[in-house]
């Protein structure tokens, strides 16, 4: 990764080890001992070292926050690392893949410890260029490296002297070797004045070579010899370089391959590829030390630890598939991008207001690219993330449009518009290609279309494609140069020929007689055609977010789980179609990317979106994405909505889309810890009552409940159906319905485990609720003594209306129990009894419970003495509907019964009519046996 000290360094870690050339701490030091030097000046030097290890083992901002800090002792990966050519490096590749350079067989790898061995000429090696596209790794090395020898393993050198090359290139000023080093470290002022006039052994690592601009002429860079003499920072580096400054030092260069033929290959000793993670068991390694760590998540506990192991062993199989993965994670930046994402998606119990995907993926790309220039040699020194997002992104959305996610050489070619280059142009799309296209496009792996790229990533492709968007690269040529041209026009003047000569450099010919016509508008006219560009944005994000094509897909948090862990089950044949592409992040990514604390960090990589921009955007979109939020979108849809909010960050726009939803349904969406945080996040943004929230078969659990508490309090009718809730889950509904903000009057909480325990909790929040009037505990496992514990506290409730008791296993004296307390209560009405163990006895003495007699109705059977129950229809669907999660022998058992009582109870009556309903009622529970025998229902 191209990072400066103060950025992250992914922990990547010893290859030795995994060959079993691992050497051991002690043995190192020991070694050392020899060494005389290190005598001459021990505090000097350790304090140093001390200095050192404190500086290159800082973890930054964005690794803290999306796990602990890990020391490079306890998590690291060696890249891959192949000794090269001078010859290798210039020759034109005829595959621009990792693969293809990593699968040479001729190419020797060679260890880090091994860089200054003498060369195959017998010569000791002095200068070590080690070269490797962006995300392989080069400055993680470096800072291993040194911190290697701040603990005593790299007893070859007695002293190490990194520079960042970035901090050179800002400074012209010149200024001596020792100054230089002394002014950096400052702990060394006793130590330079011996550089040069003992054989203390000195390693000098300049790291990111190609911040600086060499020049080797004589005519051009003076010699130098003395470290004393003051000269430019560049002219340092080169003398050094030479070997004419301090000779017998030792230098290893970290570039990028279009930087290496900078240096005449006369002065370099060794050339070095870092190629990142070639096997896959390096990633493996890497996923499992970054993973597997006991502080990982937030607490220790086996659970976590199973789900850690779990996760590692999922990763595994998919790298083990040769999916896309295992071609991505080649680099060793995307395999910290993986694992950070899994972090997130597992690990995140509690979201905090900044922790979004789209952070993630910008933090990601920061870590990268920092504030790197794609070629320090060209005057117009753009960003090589704004290159990117000009180029790339326009590939990302013109594939998200067509809805395709391999591209051929042809659509490379048609998107950099090779063809229309300026000799300026073409040499950065030169050094793109060289050092940064491998990052982001590989070669497909799916049979059938190797010869063709995608995205590293898949999400990747998604975010570009917004960031390409969001900065306006989306526009006509007139919108292009709308804002610029009327700014220049309005500090200069309205002559004829100053404005032509603006206009012609970026528009075409044909359109200046058109422009001309529009010269009295100048700036006004321009600056209304830059604003639409805004419009257009808005609209494309609300279209997109809201595209009826992508409608029951998963949601997106589940797709990328999938396409990073794989899917669990048989591989898909080659020759089957696959499944249409969906690009549901695109719009949510375009709504992240405009949040405060994302657009902060694009400004430093070169991408400069304006709060006004933002702030007329959201403007823009607010109406239309309420209005279509409104008609009621699928589960998955839904949760997707909520996710794109809280990746805005906006709160304002935030509060007024939730305000609109009134019912939530997001039933069958597996809801995650994660997936729960930013429900209670985006919920908790307003304190309007919700009429309805559906968690039906949502996977929650008492951690879940916890998260939503907030949210289920301002709910009046709750759905929390097949969630294996049970005991301890009672709880948490326990504390729920017993505060005093409870809104609740609908809860429905069948098929789910409550049991015995989970009863008595939910019979003392019962007793002290005040807005409850229809509960569902349609089967629970209550058995008869859990329903006694609810019926011996029904007396304190004041306002249940119906309470649903089905399918508990009740036998006559607990049904009958409870339905005398129902007569005596002040509202309770109605109780529901079918599919329990109720004997013909009991339901004759239920049946004489009439509603006309005793004021409450007990629903039991479908008939009614000599009638058809009125509530017949409405059992057989709350059967229909729970068949697939009851056990079928038994429903079957109850439906036979069923189909018995109506037959005996048909022949017993006279009336024709009552006959007839009879009838239809048999004829709708014979359906029901033969689709269940059938096992089509």
């Amino acid at each position: 990764m191209a990072w400066t000290i103060s950025g992250t360094w992914p922990h990547l870690g010893s290859a030795s080890s995994l060959h079993g050339q691992a050497t051991s701490p002690k043995s190192c030091q020991q070694e050392a001992v020899v060494l005389p030097n290190t005598f001459l000046f021990p505090d000097a030097i350790k304090k140093h070292q001390k200095s050192l290890s404190a500086w290159f083992s800082n973890q930054p901002n964005e690794e803290r926050q999306f796990g602990p800090s890990f020391s490079l002792d306890a998590v690291h990966v060696d890249p891959v690392i192949r000794e090269s050519s001078l010859e290798q490096i210039l020759k034109p590749s005829p595959d621009l893949t990792i693969q293809h350079q990593l699968q040479q067989p001729c190419r020797q790898v060679i260890g880090l410890q091994n860089l200054f061995d003498v060369d195959a000429c017998g010569r000791q090696v002095k200068n070590v260029v080690l070269y490797g596209t962006v995300g392989t790794g080069k400055s993680t090395l470096i800072k291993k490296m040194v911190v290697d020898w701040c603990h005593g393993l790299l007893p070859r050198f007695e002293l190490v002297i990194p520079f960042s090359c970035e901090d050179l290139s800002h400074s012209h000023v010149p200024i001596s070797l020792r100054r230089l080093i002394t002014k950096k470290y400052q702990h060394l002022r006793d130590v330079v004045p011996i550089l040069g006039t003992s054989n203390l052994k000195v390693l000098f690592i300049l790291n990111g070579l190609e911040r600086l601009n060499l020049d080797f002429r004589l005519a051009g860079t003076e010699l130098c010899c003395d470290t004393n003499e003051p000269v430019p920072p560049s002219a340092i580096v080169v003398n050094l370089l030479r070997k004419y400054l301090l000779p017998e030092a030792s230098i290893i260069v970290t570039t990028r391959p279009s930087a290496v033929r900078r240096i005449p290959g006369k002065y370099v000793g060794r050339y070095a590829e870092i190629c990142g993670f070639s096997d896959t068991n390096l990633q493996k390694l890497y996923f499992q030390l970054r993973l597997s760590q006991p502080c990982c998540g937030e607490s220790n506990g086996a659970g976590r630890s199973g789900e850690q192991d779990n996760l590692v062993e999922m990763l595994s199989r998919n790298l083990e598939r040769q999916n896309q993965i295992a071609a991505a994670c080649f680099l060793p930046s995307y395999c910290w991008l993986v694992c950070t994402t899994l972090h997130f998606l597992y690990f995140t119990r509690t979201v905090p207001p900044s922790q979004t995907l789209s952070g993630i993926y910008t933090s990601f790309l920061r870590l990268n690219f920092s504030g790197e220039v794609l070629d320090s040699t060209d005057p117009t020194k753009i960003s090589m993330m704004k290159y990117v997002a000009k180029t790339v992104g326009k590939l990302a959305h013109e594939g998200v449009m067509s809805r395709k996610t391999s591209f051929t050489e042809e659509d490379l070619q048609q998107c950099f518009e090779v063809e229309m280059k300026t000799e300026s142009e073409l040499n950065q799309l030169e050094v793109f290609r060289s050092d940064v296209f491998r990052f982001f496009l590989t070669p497909c792996v799916q049979p059938g279309k190797e010869h063709t790229f995608v995205f590293t990533i898949p999400a990747m492709q998604e975010y570009l494609a917004a960031l390409y968007v969001v900065l306006g690269e989306k526009k006509t040529l007139v919108q292009k140069v709308g804002k610029e041209l009327s700014e220049i026009i309005g500090k200069v003047s309205e002559d004829v020929a100053v404005v032509l000569s603006i206009v012609s450099k970026v528009l075409p010919l044909r359109f200046l007689p058109v422009l001309v016509n529009l010269l009295k508008m100048f700036p006004r006219f321009f600056s209304r055609l830059s604003g639409k560009g805004r419009d257009t944005i808005a609209r494309t994000m609300a279209e997109e977010l809201f595209k009826e094509e992508d409608y029951y897909n998963d949601d997106v948090l589940d797709q990328i789980n999938s396409s990073i862990l794989g899917v669990e089950g048989p591989m898909r044949h080659p020759d089957e179609a696959a499944d249409d592409e969906v690009f549901e992040l695109f719009p949510i990514f375009m709504g992240g990317i405009l949040s405060r604390r994302n657009r902060a960090i694009l400004e430093q990589l070169g991408c400069s979106i304006k709060n006004l921009a933002a702030f007329e955007i959201a403007k823009a979109m607010k109406k239309t994405v309420i209005r279509n939020s409104r008609k009621g979108l699928p589960p998955s849809e839904l949760m997707d909505y909520l996710f794109f909010l809280h990746e805005f960050q906006n709160e304002r726009f935030t509060a007024e889309a939730v305000r609109s939803l009134r019912t939530v349904n997001l039933s069958s969406v597996k809801m995650t810890p994660l997936k729960c945080s930013v429900l209670a996040s985006v919920m908790g943004s307003t304190s309007h009552e919700v009429e309805e929230l559906n968690l039906t078969s949502c996977n929650l659990d008492t951690s879940s409940l916890r998260t939503l508490f907030p949210v289920l309090l301002r709910c009046k009718f709750l759905h929390l159906q097949l969630n294996s809730l049970g005991p301890d889950a009672c709880k948490e509904i326990r504390d729920l319905l017993l505060h005093d903000k409870c809104a609740v009057s609908n809860l429905r909480l069948g098929n789910n485990p409550i049991g015995e325990q989970g009863a008595r909790y939910l019979a003392k929040g019962l007793a002290g609720n005040r807005s409850l009037t229809n509960l569902s505990l349609l089967h629970t496992a209550l058995g008869d003594r859990g329903v006694e514990v609810i019926a011996q506290h029904l007396a304190e409730n004041q306002q249940l209306q119906e309470l649903n008791l089905g399918y508990n296993s009740l036998t006559d004296t607990a049904a009958l129990h409870v339905v005398e307390v129902a007569k005596k209560h002040a509202t309770l009405d109605k109780v529901h009894l079918y599919f329990n163990d109720i004997s013909e006895d009991g339901k004759r003495a239920l049946d004489s419970l009439r509603m006309d007699r005793d004021g409450v109705r007990a629903l039991v059977f479908l008939t009614a003495g000599t009638d058809v129950s009125d509530y017949w229809s409405s059992i057989l669907n709350v059967v229909h509907k729970n068949l697939p999660f009851w056990d079928r022998e038994r429903v079957r058992q109850h439906l036979t019964l069923i189909l018995q009582d109506l037959e005996s109870s048909r022949r017993q009556t006279v009336n024709p009519w009552r006959k007839a309903k009879f009838l239809r009622v048999e004829s709708e529970v014979k359906k029901m046996l033969g689709e269940l025998q059938h096992g089509t229902l």
